[in-house]
């Protein structure tokens, strides 16, 4: 299934991009060799004009842009210019430096030659004033811009992979070393055996004493607490003490994928980084959507693991639905109960009781404990974890050795998956593939009451994580961080993951080519998480 995706990624990507670049070359969308009206004005009365380079502004007239891009900007335009007058006088050479209050157009054009500036030939016209003349420009040629974003996102998008995976080494050296010491001292075994009727349902492939189950609490543990830099070591940790005792090296077993499941359903108790981007805009109430958060993530993980359970059963030979649900109808009642009880906390008004016991907190003063609670509680787990395998007597410096040298190979090991995956969606962003399946999706989002601008957000969540903070960013900038859409968008980042990029981390590490069911599970997560958030803002907030 991930091979599949991969090439489609990639095709469409390109396809996007190419096809972008035919209509664009076809309507003359830059107005290629068509010369352009401008005024240029110099700092001083000039006489007569001068030869050579000097400094000088260009004005644009809105109807004039308008009309010759075909364009709808409000305002004329100024930028600062140099101009290289020739020794006709009349002939030269122009280049406008690019600020904020660029068109678009304009931006899209000079950045195709990826260069800070828009460069083309000027023909001086006449003058108008003591210090300005009309002039004509014509801009240099344009072509593929599209294809050149792709060329340059699959270059940058590899540097990135690789400079993840690098940066892997150190925290999965530290977690590792880490997890050893609380290995060897017992303490792991007895987290565990304190979850064990939660587990033996989930993974009932582990034994409940097995280093995978411990490194896999951990990893949910972390994640819960908003702990992202620990999560990750103990992930990795847990998929390769998982593939240890697969009987079928290579394939991802059952459990991998419950596992991976639980980590693409992104269940956070806090969603610190959500809540810091809301504090940073502005927002009253940055802590607003804790509750929404975790009712969505909620239902990320309800569908997530039902999904992994339900799919898992169709490779064997003979299963029947009605005997595997009554077995399992302990389990379902209790994930169905939780998820109710959090919708009546909303519905019967609690949760707001709850957050006016909270009102005298500033929006500073909250991002200030969230920090706080973010720099402690690293510290406080490796004390834990070092402290008591000092008390039990466990050689920690060796053991913490011993159990750092497995991080560097493991975030070696994960590069090539990491190279491909983001490869793959940096074709498909930089190559217009988002934008298509926006204009697909949005007929269907429209019917079940998603606004169109919080399309974009649900679509890059599952495909890129600082991808999303970036239009999670944009959209509270531009409709404010305590608005219906604000709240929306950052209980999506909240409430599900990036699976693509977990699915490639994950599976990486231990060499799995094949993933079977995790990614329609993972998306199967996605799609729960997006609708349950919907749900509840809408309930809330609409």
């Amino acid at each position: 299934m991930l091979n599949y995706i991969w090439v489609a990624l990639i095709i469409l990507g390109v396809g996007a991009a190419l096809t972008t670049d035919i209509i664009n070359s076809s309507t003359n969308r830059y107005k290629n060799g068509t010369p352009f009206n401008i005024t240029i004005s110099f700092n001083e009365k000039i006489d007569v004009l001068p030869e050579g380079k000097q400094p000088a502004k260009i004005q644009v007239t809105s109807s004039s842009y308008n009309n010759f891009y075909n364009d709808r900007i409000s305002s004329d335009l100024e930028f600062d210019a140099v101009v290289k007058i020739n020794k006709d006088l009349t002939t030269g050479f122009i280049s406008v430096k690019i600020d904020n209050n660029f068109p678009p157009i304009w931006k899209e054009m000079a950045a195709s030659g990826g260069k800070d500036e828009l460069t083309g030939s000027i023909k001086v016209k006449e003058r108008i004033h003591e210090n300005s003349f009309k002039a004509e420009v014509i801009f240099e040629a344009i072509s593929f811009t599209k294809m050149k974003d792709v060329t340059n996102a699959v270059l940058e998008y590899a540097g990135t992979a690789v400079t993840i995976a690098l940066g892997l080494i150190g925290i999965m050296a530290l977690w590792l070393g880490v997890m050893k010491v609380a290995e060897e001292a017992g303490l792991i075994k007895i987290i565990a055996r304190s979850l064990k009727p939660f587990t033996k349902r989930l993974f009932p492939e582990i034994p409940s004493d097995h280093p995978a189950m411990s490194s896999m609490i951990m990893n949910i543990s972390a994640n819960m607490l908003g702990l992202g830099n620990a999560a990750t070591p103990f992930g990795l940790k847990a998929m390769e003490e998982m593939e240890k005792i697969n009987q079928n090296k290579g394939t991802a077993s059952n459990s991998m994928v419950t596992f991976l499941a639980i980590n693409t359903a992104g269940l956070t108790l806090i969603p610190a980084t959500a809540i810091a981007v809301r504090a940073a805009s502005g927002s009253s109430n940055p802590a607003i959507i804790i509750g929404t958060t975790i009712f969505g993530a909620l239902c990320a993980t309800v569908a997530g693991v039902t999904a992994a359970k339900i799919i898992e059963k169709f490779y064997l030979k003979s299963w029947s639905f009605a005997e595997w649900f009554k077995k399992n109808l302990k389990f379902f009642g209790l994930a169905i109960f939780t998820v109710l009880t959090v919708f009546l906390f909303f519905i019967t008004g609690l949760a707001g009781k709850v957050g006016e016991l909270f009102s005298f907190i500033s929006a500073e003063g909250f991002k200030n404990i969230i920090e706080v609670v973010s720099k402690l509680a690293i510290p406080l787990l490796i004390v834990v974890f070092i402290g008591y395998g000092a008390i039990k007597k466990i050689k920690v410096y060796e053991s913490f050795v011993e159990g750092a040298k497995e991080g560097f190979t493991i975030a070696i090991k994960i590069i090539p998956y990491l190279v491909a995956m983001l490869i793959a969606i940096g074709i498909f962003r930089a190559g217009g593939g988002m934008d298509w399946l926006i204009f697909i999706l949005q007929p269907i989002t429209n019917l079940i009451g998603m606004p169109a601008e919080a399309l974009p957000m649900a679509l890059m969540r599952p495909l890129s994580g600082s991808g999303s903070l970036g239009i999670m960013s944009e959209n509270l900038a531009v409709y404010g961080p305590d608005s219906f859409l604000g709240i929306l968008v950052s209980t999506f980042y909240g409430s599900t993951e990036t699976t693509f990029y977990v699915l490639a981390l994950y599976f990486g590490a231990v060499n799995i080519k094949n993933t079977r069911h995790a990614l329609p599970v993972g998306l199967i997560a996605d799609v729960a998480g997006i609708l349950g958030a919907l749900f509840i803002v809408k309930l809330l907030f609409s």
